[in-house]
Formats: C-alpha cells, structure tokens, sequence
C-alpha cells in the first residue's frame, strides 16, 4: 500500500511539474485576433528592423497626498519628523535605476528616467515602479496602487509594457467599457494610492505621473510593428497631426487611446482590445465616455496639460488682480492654497488643473477697488476670457475663477462656470481665524465657490444659520463636514463623501462636472 501511495504520488508530481508548463499559455504565446492583424503573436525576427529598442520611464512629477487635517503628528504618516525624501526605483527587465532623493520636498516637478535596451525580439517588457521616503536608519516604500485585505501592502506597480504597440497594462492600463477589473479611475500614466479609500487614512498615499515610450526613428511615438501591420503607415515618415478618417483628432491621439491591452489573469495572456481606429470617422465631437463635459475633440485640445479621456478632469482659468497703488497688496491665491485645492481633487480622482498663465490664459487684472456683478461679466465676455469671442474654444472646458479685491461679498457665482472672491472679505477672515493656516483659508471658499459650478445643492449648503454655534442649524448640519456648509466654510479645503450619518450629504458622488455648460443663470 505504501510503494502504491508513492507511485501515485510520482505521477501527480510529473504531471504538475512537467505537463502543465507544456499546455500552458504564456504572455508571449497569445493569439487573440484584433479588429486588423493578430498583433499579440511573437514574432522570430526583429520587431522593429530600423531601431536597437530602447524603453525609456520617464517620471514626471511626484505629488505627497497627504494633509495635515488627518492627525497631523501622526506617526504613519510618509515622515513623521518633515516632508517627504522622495526618490523612485524603477526595474525595467529587472535591471534596476534608482533616481536622486529630493529632499524635504512634498510635491516634485522636476523629471527623471530611466532608460535601457530590451531584446528586439520579444514583445513584452516588464516595468516596476516604487516610491519610496528615504529616511535614517530604515527607507519606507510609499503608496501608488491599491492594497485592501487581498493584496495588503501592495504599494509598488508592477506593469507590462508592448514594443509592438508602445501600450503597457497590469497595475495602470487604458480603460474600456467592459473590464471585468473595473475602469482605472485614476486614469493611463497616473498612480493614485488613494485608489483603495485611503483618502481619510493616512497609509502614505502618494501620486505619480509617468510615461513610458521606446525608441522610434520616425518621432510619431507609434512602433514600427503598428505602423507596418496594423495602421498600414510609413514608419519612416513623422504621421504627427494626420487625420485620415477628418473625425477632429489626430493619428497620435486615437493611437494613444484607441487601444488597450487586457491581462487575462486566468489563461496568463495578454490580448489587444482596439476603441478607436485612426482610418475610420468616429464622432469624437459628442464623444464623452468619462462624463466630465469635455468631448474627446476636447480632450485631444487638452491632452498638453495631462487630459485623459476615461478619467475625470477639472480645468479652471484664473485671473487674479493686481496691487493697488495705496498699498492694497495683489489679489492672489499663494502657492500652498494652489496645492491644497489640487490635493483634494486628486485624491477623488478629478484631476484639477489651474491655468495661472501655464496654459495660456491666467490673466493679470488692473485693480479696481470695487467691481459690481455686471463688471465682472464683461470680464467673462470682453476682456479676460472669451475677449468678445462668442466662439472661443476655451468656453465649455474651462472654469472660470476669478480673485479680485472687491466684488462686494467674500465670493459668489456670476454664471455657472463662472465666480469670484474677494480679498479685502477673506483677509478679515484670516484675521478672525488666526490660528487657521491662511493657505486653507483661501483654498477653503475658493473650493466653495468651485462647487456651486459643480451643481453641489443640498439642505446644508450655504445655510448662513449654520455658521452660528448658538443657531440649531449649526448643530445640525455640523455632521456635513464640507466647505459648502458655512459652518466648514474657510477652515476644511474638502467636499463631504456622507459618512458621517444623518444630516451629512456625499458631494464627491453628487456632484456633476457636465453642470458649468449650461452657460445660462
């Protein structure tokens, strides 16, 4: 009976460790047909004959998205004794880079990569990026992905990058309507470590913008494979700005996002899935598939500054007012109110972008020392934003924020994309509330006035009885923790998400980014 035991056990043992790797599929092995040529076959030869591949990561910034609301001493926080020593680690086949430590330095601006040569034979390439807070005695691995009670402590990104498409997938991946995982909220090149609710934790929640191209001699970032066997193209000749199927977006643009590769974690394969096809007219000029109120033409006119189709943006001009000349100081938002407002949309993945004069607008105002609403209208049409140009294409994608000595009230709306705040209103303020940082102040009602273009309405908004601790309405809406209750107002840079029970209302889940093209009020 043993020496029978033993035999089965010999069997089992051969076909597990023998016979399975022979009828497994590996990532390299898929055939899956796409809607053009089956592009997920290896091929024996050189993938790309006019280039040695090179893949390259490039970081492009580094944002900390913790705030000091959440138990500011707090010893889980990224480092407990100052801002962060961001560096990055990234492995390309395994082959490790590590970048410069940025010291004492919560948001990072500056760009670092790391490039190598990968075999030219074989499609996938293997990407892991880690963030990490250097720190005396031990580093500590930051936050970038989701980890829940399946995958605790799963901060590093693990992602599989194709030199036939320029595309990678696993950890970060193009969304498409039907993933079984679920759309990447944070959307394509960008990590968010609040993508678990970590948003009221502090689990060293961080995000992190990055690309990820290869060698291409003609400089149109489509690979020599897809241009060859799949868009039937040149790959010696730039096919930047192209538009062959005259839809309003480029070849570039429907490359970018027209296609994702999806992991089939099951059968360990890896297979094409195509959206757009850069030869076939698609009605990009009504196309919105994340519902933020920009079309995909929008999106493409946007895409400079970080616009992704599948995920949500906010973009807001801001004109800001100059000095006056009796000492009035300029009417400005600092760069730590900047940040605030930045942190807490991203944190929700709305991704806000202010234009302050980096995207072509973000006017400087000769002061006025009173403006009245029907002023600050002729600022809209006139002057600083459509400037008398009914057609202007910035209409309908931008916000439009104004700060301004005196326009008679702290802030108010003027048109649904459209308001404005008051210094000479918000400086009392700051005064009054000395102990409160003057940058949450002014990100605080600037955020309020934000969300009134973003159609927040509820009981508890701008109910003045709540601002009063001796009025009921005080006690009842206290559990509204959000900027849009007065009682909130200038001391919390945050909407509510309704945890907090009766009386409370979720904002992040209610409000809606398509109200400002109404245009009428």
């Amino acid at each position: 009976m043993h020496a029978m035991k033993t035999w089965l056990l010999c069997i089992l043992l051969v076909t597990i460790f023998v016979i399975a790797p022979l009828t497994s599929i590996s990532l390299q092995e898929n055939k899956h047909d796409s809607m053009r040529n089956d592009i997920c076959i290896i091929a024996d030869d050189d993938l790309d004959p006019l280039s040695d591949v090179e893949v390259k990561v490039n970081i492009q910034k580094i944002r900390s998205l913790e705030t000091d609301d959440i138990r500011p001493m707090a010893i889980d926080k990224i480092d407990p004794l100052s801002d962060p020593d961001f560096y990055v680690k990234v492995f390309i086949n395994e082959e490790e880079f590590i970048s410069p430590v940025w010291q004492n330095q919560k948001y990072v601006y500056e760009e670092w990569s790391a490039t190598t040569d990968v075999p030219d034979e074989e499609e996938f390439v293997n990407v892991v990026i880690e963030l990490w807070d250097k720190n005396h005695g031990q580093d500590r691995l930051c936050d970038l992905s989701i980890n829940d009670k399946m995958y605790p402590n799963s901060y590093t990104v693990n992602l599989t990058y194709s030199i036939k498409t320029g595309h990678w997938c696993g950890d970060d991946y193009v969304t498409y309507e039907g993933y079984w995982c679920g759309p990447d909220r944070s959307g394509y090149g960008r990590l968010n470590g609040c993508d678990d609710n970590s948003q009221y934790q502090h689990d060293r929640d961080c995000e992190l913008w990055f690309d990820i191209r290869q060698s291409d001699p003609d400089g149109d970032n489509i690979p020599y494979y897809t241009e060859v066997n799949v868009y039937n193209t040149d790959p010696t000749v730039d096919n930047t700005g192209e538009d062959a199927d005259d839809d309003g977006v480029p070849i570039e643009w429907e490359h970018k996002w027209g296609h994702s590769l999806v992991v089939n974690w099951w059968q360990d394969t890896i297979y094409p899935i195509w959206l757009y096809d850069p030869f076939v007219w698609e009605d990009h000029e009504h196309l919105d598939p994340d519902n933020d109120g920009l079309t995909n033409i929008e999106e493409y006119l946007t895409m400079q500054w970080g616009s992704d189709p599948f995920r949500d943006d906010l973009f807001i001009e801001l004109d800001q007012m100059e000095s006056g000349n009796d000492g009035e100081p300029a009417s400005l938002l600092s760069k730590g109110a900047k940040e605030r407002l930045q942190t807490a949309y991203d944190k929700h993945n709305i991704v806000y972008h202010l234009d302050d004069g980096c995207m072509g607008g973000g006017e400087m105002i000769p002061f006025e020392p009173e403006n009245d609403w029907e002023e600050l209208r002729e600022y809209y049409y006139q002057k600083y934003f459509l400037n008398d140009n009914q057609d202007n294409w910035r209409q309908g994608i931008f916000h439009y924020g104004l700060v301004i000595y005196d326009g008679g009230f702290n802030g108010y709306g003027i048109r649904p994309d459209t308001w404005q705040i008051s210094t000479k209103y918000i400086e009392e303020k700051c005064r009054q509330l000395f102990f409160i940082d003057e940058d949450i102040v002014y990100a605080s009602v600037f955020m309020h006035e934000t969300g009134h273009s973003l159609n927040i309405r509820n009981p508890g908004v701008d109910n003045f009885d709540a601002m009063y601790p001796w009025q009921p309405e005080y006690w009842k809406y206290r559990p509204y923790k959000s900027c849009m209750n007065y009682g909130h107002t200038y001391t919390f840079v945050d909407y509510s998400d309704g945890s907090r029970g009766i009386n409370d209302f979720d904002d992040w889940n209610n409000l809606d980014l398509t109200y400002f093209n109404d245009g009428r009020w």
